[in-house]
């Protein structure tokens, strides 16, 4: 048994390019914001409640992917090896998509963003702890660093640190066990497979969140429809960042260790931070811009790190 284990981890780390996927991470963390400026875009200006917003980013989702999906592998491309994990991927995906919304109803999106970004620490110890992924000071400082950077670009107030805080950090919980299930998951499923089943995962569970919700009578799970055709274009604009980013991430993480890309999520603050003054007139402060700064720092002393010890390889 330990012979077959030893020959399936270098078969796994054959797979692996850990620069590419921290190329891919890097890109898909400065496109994914996107999605969360148009959430804040339709509660603001088309009054459509953050539940309803959810519901149909994950809808749109499959509508997406799914006609890919089906013209390359037929139907049989839905028959998942691991169905019932990849529905679950959809769960937490949704309940963390959900929380978020919410969050950036009320609060700057920089601000809602800084407060999640506890969740490299949550993610890096679930695949220290569960996958063995080697964590050393120098990348756990990385992060440190980096999170200083956040902390740095939030600017707290009393009001962040009310009830409404504890949404981005329920948020970054449950994404970092989506993140990790990507990576448990492992090469069972394409990326295309794992995205369409998760938006059937996500889409369900919002069904289910706006029946219970808009039935208690919370502004927040107001169903609706579209108000304008912008809002439409927008919807499926958001379906479509969500698929194909989501698909990024997925490669990513097959690609590199969940500890090593961790840090990488940092990124979406500077393009959170750009679409929050374009859109919503919340204009970055000098000391925002220090902040971007070291988060930025913090990752490209990851890469070189990962250059440094790609040959021999050493825990970092």
């Amino acid at each position: 048994m330990a012979s077959s284990s030893q020959e399936s981890a270098a078969m796994s780390a054959s797979h692996q390019n850990p620069l590419q996927g921290m190329a891919i991470m890097s890109g898909a963390m400065l496109i994914l914001p996107t999605m969360d400026a148009i959430a804040k875009y339709m509660a603001t200006f088309e009054a459509m409640s953050p539940g309803q917003v959810t519901f149909y980013r994950f809808f749109f989702q499959i509508a997406c992917t799914l006609p890919i999906l089906f013209a390359l592998f037929g139907l049989k491309a839905l028959s998942a090896k691991r169905p019932w994990m990849n529905l679950l991927r959809g769960v937490l995906h949704g309940a963390a998509s959900l929380l978020f919304f919410v969050a950036v109803k009320y609060m700057p999106l920089a601000d809602v963003f800084a407060i999640y970004f506890v969740e490299p620490f949550m993610l890096t110890a679930l695949s220290a702890l569960f996958l063995g992924d080697k964590v050393g000071w120098r990348r756990w400082t990385a992060i440190v660093v980096g999170f200083a950077g956040a902390m740095i670009v939030i600017q707290p107030s009393y009001e962040i640190f009310g009830l409404k805080a504890l949404l981005p950090v329920a948020c970054a919980f449950l994404f970092s066990l989506y993140l990790f299930l990507n990576r448990a998951i492992g090469e069972a499923d394409s990326p295309l497979t794992m995205q369409t089943m998760a938006g059937i995962g996500g889409t369900v569970f919002m069904a289910a969140a706006l029946l219970v919700g808009s039935s208690s009578g919370n502004a927040d799970f107001t169903v609706s429809l579209p108000s304008s055709m912008l809002g439409l274009v927008l919807l499926l604009a958001l379906g479509s960042i969500s698929g194909y980013a989501h698909m990024l991430v997925v490669r990513a993480f097959r690609l590199a260790p969940l500890s090593l890309l961790a840090p990488f999520q940092y990124f979406e603050i500077i393009s959170a931070t750009v679409l929050g003054y374009a859109l919503f007139n919340d204009f970055p402060s000098f000391s925002k811009w220090i902040g971007i700064f070291i988060i930025v720092a913090s990752g490209l002393f990851i890469i070189w790190r990962e250059r440094l010890q790609a040959q021999p390889l050493k825990s970092s």
